[in-house]
C-alpha cells in the first residue's frame, strides 16, 4: 500500500464511521507490517518505504482523521490508542525498519497526547510483546535470533490479554490516560535484550 493509498483510505474514515452509525469516534486500528531479518545494508529502499508507509504513515493519517472528528463532534473529545511494540524499548536483532517505525509511533503518541489536551482528546500507546497469532508464528514456532546471538523460541501472549488491556485503556474516563502500557509474555526475553 502506498502513501497515496493510505491517504485515500484515511480520508474515507469519516464517511465509514458515519455510515456505520458508530456515534462518536474513540479508536482506530491500523495494520502493522514487519520485515524479515536483514542487516541494514541489505534492506531495499522499496521494503523500507513499505514498512514506514504501513507502520508510520498509516497510523499518522488515521490519527489525523480521528483527531479532526473528535475535535468537531459533540461531545468533543475521545481517545486514540496506538499500537506500539516492545521493539521501541529494546530492538530485536536485524529488524531496523520495524524498530524505527515503532519509535516513530511513540513520537506520534506523545505529540497527539499533548496536542489533544485542549480538545479533550487522550492518546495512549500499548507496547506489545509477542502475541500468539498466525502472524507471529515465525517467532513462536521456531527458534529466532536473540540479542545475545543465540536462537530461541519465544512464548506468545494470549490475544485475549491484549484485548483486555485495550478495553481497560479505552474504558477510562477522558480525564485519565494510560500514556504507555507494555503487555508481553512473562517469559519473553525482552528484559536483558537491550
Amino acid at each position: 500500500m502506498s502513501a497515496v493509498d493510505l491517504a485515500e483510505t484515511a480520508a474515507g474514515l469519516p464517511e465509514a464511521w458515519s455510515s456505520r452509525r458508530l456515534g462518536t469516534v474513540g479508536t482506530a486500528c491500523v495494520k502493522v507490517l514487519r520485515m524479515g531479518e536483514l542487516p541494514v545494508e541489505d534492506i531495499a529502499y522499496e521494503d523500507w518505504r513499505r514498512v514506514l508507509d504501513t507502520n508510520v504513515t498509516g497510523p499518522y493519517l488515521c490519527t489525523q482523521e480521528a483527531f479532526r472528528l473528535m475535535r468537531k463532534q459533540n461531545p468533543r473529545g475521545g481517545r486514540i490508542i496506538n499500537n506500539g511494540s516492545v521493539s521501541s524499548q529494546a530492538p530485536r536483532p536485524l529488524f531496523g525498519p520495524y524498530t524505527i517505525s515503532k519509535h516513530a509511533i511513540t513520537g506520534l503518541t506523545k505529540s497527539t497526547a499533548l496536542d489533544g489536551r485542549p480538545f479533550g482528546i487522550a492518546c495512549g500507546q500499548i507496547d506489545l510483546g509477542v502475541v500468539a497469532t498466525e502472524a507471529a508464528s515465525w517467532i513462536t514456532g521456531a527458534p529466532t535470533l536473540q540479542a545475545n546471538g543465540a536462537a530461541a523460541s519465544e512464548a506468545g501472549l494470549d490475544p485475549q490479554h491484549v484485548a483486555d488491556a485495550v478495553l481497560y485503556m479505552a474504558g477510562l474516563p477522558l480525564e485519565a490516560n494510560v500514556l504507555f502500557m507494555t503487555v508481553m509474555p512473562t517469559k519473553m526475553p525482552l528484559i536483558g535484550r537491550g
